[in-house]
């Protein structure tokens, strides 16, 4: 019997079929020990996501339920579709937050209009991010760099405790109302705070802050939700709810994800189109980036472009299933394989047993303080903010300093998908900058070395007066031929210039066309343009687009030692006689050793 990676199709070609189906890759994994390890993986991260799921639906201005839909189909489908065998799909805290921002604009929170809009967006980030996985874009969340990330997170986590400042002391503050905003009118509330509302919310933040730092075997979410909601319900059947103004979350509804229709139309798609792709981009980087750690650690080979697929596929099914906007979980990831697990299949069992919680424990979360709520999400925030990679950042480099700040600044200021934007415009940018400026150094001999070994030349040290040796180490495309132009002028002074062109990794038209004009220019002079050890690729390039014709093909050279001895005899005589520097072995009248000697070998590797 043919497997059905291996079985002929009707017209006698093989199907690749773990293509279609990459489920199929890592079957032989599935063991009667693997699973058992799966399934007790899959139940402790149905527990972690059973509160979590609920307070990232709250940041994202959705009903409570619907952040647990969302992380049931999208997790079985990233499980099943995707590369990564221990990647836990489903509600993160950056996605939620930046669907809040970008949904806010456009419709109340919790309404029908921003339910529907919600899975509009998650129906076109599934859409964008498979298109991108088909067409193997996988590089491209590379321009999203881990200062972007930095700055965006510590933005969203202060703009995640700025929403929850209401529940949390018990003020009245407009939905919408910003950063800088809440915290004026908590300064001009001061006196308003409800003192049995912060007393459940800072009981619940303390429970967890302890859990999570001297218990952290037990899931300090459910503990800290445990802790407020008992101290909610004593001071209610004290008091009375009339009085200390404790509200609950409302009983969810206990029932497997209803199918839902995106209402996706042109008018949605122009309407969200930045956000979209602000969404999908910020989603493909958390799940990528997540993939590759737990892929360093147990020594897998990720495909990139197929998570790609996979997280799409994910969307696009889970907005069909009342999820919003789902990507790869850290926390859910890191307890999924430290829980043991071995396979994508415990992703699956996690997704299959939250749908059986929540058919047992939906209706207790009537007794779920919203202040309870206010105080894991302080909690959440806080751990967003990564101080220690900002302090590497802020200490290491100016330019990525720069770039994790105005994108914090942007996080609070703007919207926090114009955020990520001009994140991602600084970081491609300041790429740009740096590969606009390929290093140009000046090479000579070293009079102090025995052999003569070639190193950069510095102001003190004298040239050869007909030929100057520049190294050039970058790609040279039409962003760097205005600096390469500077460059080369610098050396009009010598007739012949040679390029040592092993660190010349590109050449498109633009530079060609300086070059061939360069050598042009300095024959008409009486000199000449030469290359050393350029490589075979670029060699091609100039030869393809007949720009070698123009250089001449015999200016190019495959080591030091041949250019200079074989420019040497084309250099003025007269002007050489006369020349006191003897820069190099041949201004003696020593003939260059054979390619044997260790002269030879030291100059072919300076």
């Amino acid at each position: 019997m043919p497997t059905p990676a291996t079985a002929p199709a009707r017209y006698g070609t093989a199907i690749d079929w773990p293509r279609y189906l990459p489920f199929l890759r890592w079957r032989h994994r599935v063991t009667r020990a693997n699973l058992k390890d799966d399934l007790i993986a899959g139940l402790t991260g149905a527990l972690v996501v059973l509160p979590q799921g609920v307070a990232f639906a709250t940041i994202a201005g959705m009903p409570p339920e619907y952040g647990l839909y969302a992380g049931m189909v999208p997790a079985i489908v990233a499980a099943l579709f995707g590369s990564s065998w221990h990647l836990v799909s489903g509600p993160t805290t950056a996605a939620s937050v930046v669907l809040y921002s970008v949904l806010s604009v456009h419709a109340a929170p919790g309404s029908p209009e921003y339910i529907g809009l919600a899975l509009a967006l998650t129906f076109l980030v599934g859409l964008v991010q498979l298109g991108m996985g088909m067409m193997r874009l996988g590089s491209l969340v590379n321009f999203i760099s881990h200062s972007v990330v930095l700055g965006f997170t510590a933005g969203a986590a202060l703009l995640i405790g700025a929403n929850q400042i209401k529940n949390f002391f018990g003020i009245p503050i407009p939905g919408g109302t910003g950063f800088l905003g809440s915290l004026q009118m908590l300064w001009q509330q001061a006196a308003a705070i409800n003192p049995n509302v912060l007393a459940v919310s800072a009981t619940t933040l303390l429970v967890g802050i302890v859990v999570r730092r001297w218990l952290p075997r037990l899931p300090y979410m459910i503990a800290a939700l445990a802790a407020g909601s008992v101290l909610a319900a004593i001071l209610n059947a004290r008091l009375g709810q009339d009085v200390t103004g404790i509200t609950t979350v409302g009983a969810l509804p206990a029932s497997l994800p209803p199918v839902s229709l995106p209402p996706v139309s042109l008018d949605t798609a122009r309407e969200l189109g930045g956000g979209v792709l602000a969404v999908a981009l910020l989603a493909l980087t958390e799940a990528v980036s997540i993939a590759r750690s737990m892929a360093i650690k147990t020594g897998q080979s990720l495909d990139g472009n197929q998570e790609f697929i996979g997280q799409g596929l994910s969307n696009l099914a889970g907005s069909f299933f009342s999820g919003y906007v789902a990507t790869g979980s850290f926390n859910r990831s890191g307890v999924n394989l430290d829980a043991g697990a071995q396979t994508p299949l415990a992703a699956v069992f996690s997704a299959l047993l939250l749908m059986a919680l929540v058919l047992l424990v939906a209706p207790m979360a009537a007794y779920l303080p919203n202040a309870a709520m206010a105080g894991v999400l302080f909690l959440v925030a806080w751990s967003l903010i990564d101080f220690k990679h900002i302090g590497h950042v802020l200490h290491a480099s100016r330019s990525q300093s720069a770039i994790l700040v105005a994108t914090f600044a942007a996080a609070l200021l703007l919207n926090l998908e114009e955020s990520i934007m001009l994140g991602m415009l600084l970081s491609l940018g300041l790429y740009l900058r740096r590969t606009s400026r390929p290093a140009v150094l000046p090479r000579v001999p070293d009079p102090s070395s025995p052999r003569r070994k070639f190193v950069t030349a510095h102001a003190d040290q004298p040239e050869c007066p007909q030929l100057r040796i520049v190294r050039v180490d970058g790609s040279l495309y039409f962003g760097a031929t205005g600096h390469l132009e500077e460059q080369l002028a610098a050396s009009s002074a010598q007739a012949h210039l040679a390029i040592v062109g092993d660190g010349i990794n590109f050449i498109d038209i633009d530079a060609a066309e300086l070059l061939a004009n360069e050598a042009e220019r300095r024959r008409a002079a009486g000199g000449k343009l030469h290359f050393i050890r350029l490589k075979r690729e670029a060699r091609e390039f100039l030869r393809r687009g007949h720009y070698l014709d123009r250089i001449g093909a015999d200016s190019l050279f495959d080591s030091k030692s041949e250019a200079i001895a074989a420019i040497h005899a084309s250099l003025d005589a007269e002007r050489c006689a006369h020349c006191e520097l003897r820069i190099f072995n041949e201004c003696h009248g020593v003939a260059h050793p054979p390619a044997t000697a260790p002269l030879r070998i030291a100059l072919a590797g300076a």
